[in-house]
This record gives structure tokens, sequence and C-alpha cells, in this order.
């Protein structure tokens, strides 16, 4: 018998929804991987306390409960595996795969059993229904009635939020068997109470995801975000991955919280939660425990006094609460050193990290790319402009994602990136061991070594040598580590559009590349003269009226030699901050007065607009007539010239056959003097004939005569 047994196209219900994924079954137990999230559930063989087949509306499936009372349902198998999976579970778990039919008398009258994570109706033995109980979002009480109601799940059409029980009263005493069924469906329900105090609040902090400023509130089994308009509650049971990336100018953090299921406002869903930090934001935190619960719960992750950066704190009560590892970025170092690239997604800007096990791109949307599911990558062309491309991502199940606007200096570096990383570039063709070697049930998240923890280590090390150095001194030792001139040799073969400039030694690809920007470099050559000719039209008149000011632009021009007289030495950004806050703090009687000079000057301005216009046209008119008289007199002074062009040339070859019959000489006796005086003064006539106005009739008359 095989050690292991594979399924494809199996689907896991999780709180309602059906997740596609793959089914692995081993010796060391079962693992199934989320085909969307990456997600892996693995089950040891020794947890394993119970198998169940049964016949379900996709066909067959499989449910498993655990010894902790965990319980795990796969559908979507054919009648004919049920014996190979039969004879796995005897020899490999030592259990009987049972056979259980669901009930479908159609009575709605039965018990309700609870066992581990499920609430059974059953009818006699068969069950009609079950319920997981972590789908209860609220349980509420009545006179002989418990009311459930559910997560929304967003992946389906229509959804059950309510199912209603009636529990007939007993002849028990002191035992109430609403209360009693109540009970035991919030002991398992995920139901979020903030009862108690929290474990720690971070106030104010920048989310760019959902937009705005919130206080976190930290609770032992959820997150509680308090904003001016919205509060959002979040399990750390729905965090798939927690993210820490450093802004492109080195000076903020981005802190990105990944969300399954998202939370949700109104019909907008947010699968990621971003904070933005500054690095020069410190706090210093007390956890609201003693010290020995904190020793107990996090076994040393923290302690009850911590200070330090505000977006390490915050980094590592989450660590340690959700118990996830933080993902940073690898080894990638792009064309300016930072360990993001510049791009556009979508119309909006915003940075692409490439990570040891995938791509994150944030901030608007948000986007997270694991290289499991990637089918290829491609490198194109920019459409608007030479000087940037365009890089593609396309995953196993159709979706393509276009990252534009990238600089190409960044192109050797993501080049070498996805080729170290061994992923499939189109038009290229897959290569001999080029194979991706991922595990496809490993998890994307375990990496053999904490990337963040190792980060963090460094760090310290960095301060404690330079404890007695400057922030100067330190910046510039950060600055001297990369070292463009070493690290560019395959960007400058790649773009370079000098021909010349390029190294020759390379393979047939560099040669074929360094081709191309010649002809990128000959596009932009074309095109330059075609960007001049606009400047008419962009130029401004300069007797055109200025627009007028707001009212808040003239109360700035009257008051800021007085803001600059009542704060000395004030910069020009403190200057403007301030005016905001007078502007703001003064009263509505003042502002009017304000508003009725700017009213007094918008009307100015239309009434001059009105006239600079008039006259503008009148301009434009006689222009018109003046273009069109000067073009038909240089058509009638053209018309006339060549006419007097004919008239001279006869008239000087008449003129020169009768001066050569008068006086002939034979061509020894004509001297080189002679004939440059003649050809001198041949030239003079001619200029004088085409100087002198042209003849008359009469003139003309007799000349041909």
């Amino acid at each position: 018998m095989a050690d292991t047994l594979e399924f494809n196209e199996i689907y896991q219900e999780v709180k309602g929804s059906m997740n596609d994924g793959r089914l692995r079954l081993s010796r060391q137990g079962v693992i199934f991987k989320n085909s969307k999230t990456g997600k892996v559930d693995n089950i040891q063989a020794s947890e394993l306390a119970e198998g169940v087949w049964r016949r379900v509306a996709l066909g067959h499936g499989l449910k498993l409960l655990t010894k902790n009372g965990h319980v795990y349902k796969y559908d979507g198998f054919r009648e004919s595996e049920f014996d190979k999976l039969s004879d796995f579970f005897k020899a490999h778990y030592c259990l009987e795969l049972a056979e259980k039919d669901l009930c479908v008398k159609g009575w709605n009258w039965g018990t309700v059993r609870f066992g581990g994570q499920l609430l059974s109706f059953d009818i006699g033995e068969q069950p009609v229904f079950e319920i997981p109980l972590s789908n209860v979002s609220q349980c509420t009480t009545g006179k002989n009635e418990v009311t459930l109601e559910f997560h929304q799940n967003d992946d389906a059409e229509v959804s059950l939020m309510e199912v209603r029980f009636y529990v007939p009263p007993t002849q028990e005493d002191g035992v109430d068997p609403v209360e009693a069924f109540a009970q035991n469906v919030l002991s398992k329900a995920d139901v979020i109470q903030a009862t108690g105090d929290a474990i720690c609040i971070f106030r104010e902090l920048q989310c760019l995801t959902p937009r705005g400023r919130y206080d976190i509130r930290i609770y032992p089994t959820f997150l509680h975000l308090h904003g001016k308009t919205f509060d959002y509650k979040i399990p750390y049971t729905t965090v798939l991955r927690l993210f820490l990336l450093p802004h492109k100018d080195q000076r903020q953090m981005f802190f990105v919280i990944s969300l399954d299921p998202p939370i949700k406002q109104g019909q907008t869903r947010y699968h990621f939660l971003i904070l933005l930090f500054s690095k020069d934001e410190d706090i210093s935190l007390t956890l609201n425990m003693n010290e020995e619960e904190v020793e107990k719960r996090f076994e040393g992750r923290l302690t009850k006094n911590m200070s330090g950066s505000l977006y390490e704190m915050v980094s590592r009560v989450m660590k340690a609460l959700v118990n996830r590892k933080i993902t940073v970025p690898g080894n990638f170092q792009g064309h300016s050193g930072a360990q993001c690239i510049t791009c556009s997604y979508k119309a909006s800007s915003g940075l692409l990290y490439p990570l040891e096990r995938g791509f994150i791109y944030v901030h608007k949307p948000p986007v997270h790319i694991r290289f499991d599911e990637i089918s290829f990558v491609n490198f194109a062309r920019g459409t608007t402009t030479t000087r940037s491309f365009d890089f593609e991502i396309e995953t196993k199940q159709g979706t393509q994602y276009t990252f534009s606007s990238i600089e190409r200096e960044e192109y050797g570096k993501l080049f070498d990136f996805v080729n170290a990383k061994k992923l499939n570039i189109k038009n290229r063709g897959l290569k001999e061991g080029m194979k991706q070697s991922y595990d496809e049930y490993a998890d994307s998240d375990e990496d053999q070594h904490d990337a963040y923890l190792e980060r963090m280590k460094e760090e310290g090390k960095i301060r404690e040598e330079n404890a007695n150095d400057s922030s100067d001194g330190s910046g510039e030792e950060t600055d001297s580590s990369f070292n463009p001139g070493e690290e560019d040799d395959d960007v400058a073969e790649e773009f370079d559009s000098n021909a010349s400039a390029s190294s020759s030694s390379g393979d047939g690809d560099s040669d074929r590349e360094d081709k191309k920007p010649a002809k990128k470099a000959k596009i932009v050559k074309d095109r330059k003269p075609r960007k001049k000719q606009p400047e008419s039209k962009k130029g401004k008149d300069p007797n055109a009226p200025k627009r007028p000011m707001s009212a808040y632009m003239l109360w700035l021009n009257a008051s800021r030699e007085k803001i600059k007289s009542d704060h000395p030495g004030i910069s020009i950004t403190d200057l403007s901050k301030k005016a905001g806050e007078l502007w703001k703090a003064m009263s509505k009687e003042k502002k009017e007065e304000w508003d009725r000079k700017a009213e007094d000057a918008r009307r100015d301005y239309e009434k001059a607009m009105k006239e600079y216009n008039v006259g503008s046209k009148a301009d434009s008119h006689r222009g018109e007539r003046s273009k069109k008289k000067k073009k038909k007199q240089e058509k009638q002074v053209k018309g006339k010239g060549d006419k007097k062009g004919t008239i001279s040339k006869s008239s000087s070859s008449k003129s020169l056959a009768k001066g050569m019959s008068d006086s002939f000489k034979s061509k020894e006796f004509v001297s080189s003097d002679e004939s440059s005086s003649a050809e001198s003064k041949k030239e003079d006539s001619e200029e004088e004939g085409a100087a002198s106005p042209p003849p008359s009739s009469e003139d003309s008359a007799s000349g041909s005569d």
C-alpha cells in the first residue's frame, strides 16, 4: 500500500464557505493547503479521533474529529475512493472509517447534541444537520427559545443568517434548559465581547487601509480598532500574515496585517490592514498584566515594561499575540539601494516588495502574490515611454497583475531576482534546471530562519557599536554600503542607448537586447520636435488679467508680516501651519469681511476678462486680415518676378549678340582681366534688372520688337 494519498480539487468547509485546495494523507498525518490563501492545515496522525464518510452536496465528504474537539470537513470525493481511504485509515491511523448518512425525513423535532465545535441536530441516531459553533456571531435567549445568528459569508450568493430553536420546559429543578443551551453555544461560539481591560492601547495610529487615525486596543483574543467614524473588531484567528516593510525614503515603516475573512464596511472589504509609522517615533509601553501573567502567557516574548520605536513595539506585540512570524524583505536591493520598486498598479502609484516567497504591493489596492501560485512572469516594454517597463505576473488561476512605469534601471536587479527564484519567464520557455523547487504542501510563511528576528539582532548590534556616533555618521555608513558602480553592470548592458559604451562581452541575449535601446533612442529623438510645436498655445499672454485670490490668500498676504513679527525666525512651512490655525479659529464675522473682498476681486476680474476677450478678438481679426493681404502681395510679386526674369534673360542674350557683332575679337587676344570684368558687368546688369521695377507694357513691346 502507498504511504501517501493525494487528492486535487478538494473543498474544505470553513465558516460556511467552501475553499478549494489540495489534500494529502501520509503516515504522519493529514495536510490540506488552501489554493486561495496558501494557508496549511496540518493534523497529526496521533490527534485523529474519528473519521466519518458520508454523502454530501458535492459528492462524498470526509469528516475528521480530533481529540481536542476540532472538526475538519473535506468534500469533493468520488464514491469509488471510499475503499482506498478506508484501507489507508486502517493501516496508518488505526481508525475505522465509518459510513453515516444524513437523515432526510424532513422532521423538525429532534435532539440537539454538543460535540466539540459542532452542534448536531439528530433524529434518532442520524444527524439532520450540523452547525459549526465557530460560525455563530451572537446567541440570544427568550422564553423557551434560543436564537443563533451567524457571520455573513461574502463568497455565497445566499447566506444563512439566523436559526431559532424551541426548547420545551423540563421538570428538573434548578436547571434552566434555555440557559444551558445558550451556555453550550457561547462556550464555543466566535462571539467577540470586549469584557475586561485591554492589555495595552496604542493611540492615534495612522492607518492607510482603512484610511484614518485609529486607537488600537489589544485584547487577549482580538484587536479593536477605534476610530472617529468606524470601529472594527478583528479576531486573531482571522490574521493570516504579518509584514514589516521599510518605506523607500528610509524614514517610514509599513506594518501590514493580512486578514481572511476581511473586515467589512458596507460593500467594501479590507483584506489588508496597513499602518504607517515614522522611524523617529518612540514609545514606552506598560502591559496591563502583572509580571507572572506576562511570563506565563508570552514565555519571554514580551515583558511588562518595554520601550523603543513605535513600529517595533506594535509588531512585537502582534507577533506574540497572533503567534505568527513577521515577513520582511529578503536580499533584494534595487538600483537606488532600497528594498522595493516604485511602480503603478491600476492607475495608482505604490511600492512593490520582492520577498523571499512572494511579492507584495502597497498600498492601493494592496496585493500579495505567493511564488507557488505564479504561472509565469513577463517583462514588457512600457506603453507610454521608453524610460520604463512593465512587470506582468500571471497566476495559475489565470489572474493577471500588471505593475507598470518601473524605471528601466531596476530591470537588471528585478530580472536577476526572478531568475534566482526560478520563476518561469514568458517567451523564454522552461529551461532545464528552472523548475520551481517549492513544496506544494509547504506553508508560504514557514522559513528555515526567522528573517525578522535576525534583522532585530543586527539592528541591536549596530546600535551598541554606534552608540556614541552621531546620526549623520550612521546615515553615511548605510549609504556607503550600496555601490552602484559594481552592481549595475547588467543595467548598463540592457538599457544603454550608446552601443559603444556597453560591454561587448556577452551572450546572444545581451547582444540582441543591446540593439533594442538604439531604436528607443531614435524614437525619443524623433518625438522631440513634436513637443515644441504647441509652445505658442501654452504660453500665457502677459497682458491678460490675473486671477483673483481667495479670501484666505487675501488675508494671508495682509497678515504675513504680522505673523512673522509675532513668531521671529519661523520657517515657511511652520508659517503656513500657523496661518491655517489662525484662519480656522477666526470668527465668522471676520471671515465674511474677507469673503466680501474676494467677491469684489472676482467681479473686477470678470469685468477685466470681458474687456480683454473683446480686445483679443479684434486683434485676431486684424491679424487674419493682414495675413491674407500679405499672402496676396507675395503671390503678385512672385508672378511679376518670374515674368521679369524671362524678359531680362532674352534682352541680355540679344545685347550680347549685338556686342559680339560690333567688335569681334579672337580668342587668343582676349585677356583674362577683360573676361572677368565682362562677367562682373554682366552680373551687375542682371542684379540691376532684378532690383528695378517691372517694365511697362510699352517697354516690353519695344523690347520684343
